[in-house]
């Protein structure tokens, strides 16, 4: 028995060349939201949800549009109505605990609901072909010692 293939539609150059620069371009405000920045001394990234969501209810509503942005160039992208659906549940739950005050400040920086994101949109993207895989560069190296010395 022959194993069933799921069948990737074929997608042009120029439409996975789109594909990226949106993916990159909602990539760097992800990040920007979340992780931009070192909180010195302990090595926990933040980013400006973080430091928005110190102005009481305002700055978590300004704080749930830019995610929302995030999560409708999903939309644009084409991704299913039911990853759309985990992404906007990820942007309620930062939008809901983030106004508790004081610990809402600590969970906006902890959840990073736009990074989780981002990396839900980016693995379905690779996963059905129509964005090439993250590449890293992984290399060893090993010290050979001269037999002289």
């Amino acid at each position: 028995m022959n194993a069933m293939k799921t069948a990737v539609p074929h997608i042009d150059r120029a439409e996975k060349e789109r594909i990226a620069q949106s993916v990159a371009r909602i990539e760097a405000l992800a990040t920007l939201m979340d992780g931009a920045f070192v909180i010195p001394g302990t090595g926990i990234r933040m980013g400006l949800d973080g430091i928005i969501g110190l102005v009481p209810i305002a700055g978590d509503l300004i704080s749930s549009l830019v995610s929302s942005y995030i999560v409708w160039e999903a939309k644009q992208l084409g991704v299913p109505r039911w990853l759309i659906a985990r992404m906007l549940f990820n942007v309620a739950l930062d939008t809901t605990l983030g106004a508790v005050p004081v610990v809402g400040d600590a969970f906006d920086v902890l959840f990073r609901a736009n990074l989780k994101n981002m990396h839900l949109l980016r693995r379905h993207l690779e996963r059905h072909g129509h964005l090439g895989a993250k590449r890293t560069l992984e290399a060893s190296a090993t010290h050979v010692r001269d037999a002289a010395a």
